[in-house]
């Protein structure tokens, strides 16, 4: 089964769970090229810490599934 991946480096992200961590931005992604490997991102928070996540949409604990959600990717105010 192909991978499906959710961030990309250079994204802009915050996490619903823990909003003192501050907005983020993906510095890495790794791929795995074993079959059923791991994709995952390294993201530095504002807090100063770097902290890692799966990054593959199929997996169950996908780092959108965990909370970390995309900034600035829509506005309501702009048509």
């Amino acid at each position: 089964m192909d991978k499906r991946l959710y961030l990309r480096t250079g994204d802009k992200v915050i996490h619903i769970k823990h909003y003192s961590w501050g907005y983020g931005e993906v510095i890495e992604e790794r791929h795995s090229n074993l079959p059923g490997g791991f994709c995952f991102v390294r993201v530095l928070f504002a807090d100063g810490q770097e902290r890692s996540f799966i990054n593959d949409m199929n997996h169950e604990l996908c780092c959108y599934y965990t909370g970390l959600r995309l900034v600035g990717q829509f506005n309501l105010w702009k048509s």
